[in-house]
C-alpha cells in the first residue's frame, strides 16, 4: 500500500467537490476564485487534482470547500455508497 492512498486516491472528497461543483454549473476556474474568497489559495489545475483523486486535501481546504458549498465538513468525508 502506498503511503497516502486510499482505494487508489489520495483524498476521499474530490468526487463530492466535483458532484456540487457541477450541480452548481460552476467551472474549475469559478471555484478555485471562490475558494480564494475564503483565503486558501488554489488554482484550477489544483482542483482538478483533487476531484481526480490525485493530490491530497487538507482539512483546511475540506473547511473552505465546505462553506463555499454552504455544507458540513462531514458531508465531504462521507464514505460514499
Amino acid at each position: 500500500m502506498k503511503k497516502f492512498d486510499y482505494n487508489g486516491r489520495k483524498n476521499i472528497c474530490g468526487n463530492r467537490v466535483r458532484c456540487l461543483r457541477t450541480a452548481r454549473r460552476w467551472s474549475q476556474a469559478a471555484l478555485a476564485a471562490k475558494m480564494q474568497t475564503q483565503g486558501v489559495i488554489m488554482e484550477q489545475d489544483v482542483v482538478s487534482k483533487i476531484e481526480s483523486g490525485d493530490r491530497l486535501v487538507t482539512d483546511y481546504e475540506v473547511r473552505a470547500f465546505a462553506a463555499v458549498f454552504g455544507v458540513d465538513f462531514e458531508n465531504l468525508i462521507e464514505d460514499e455508497e
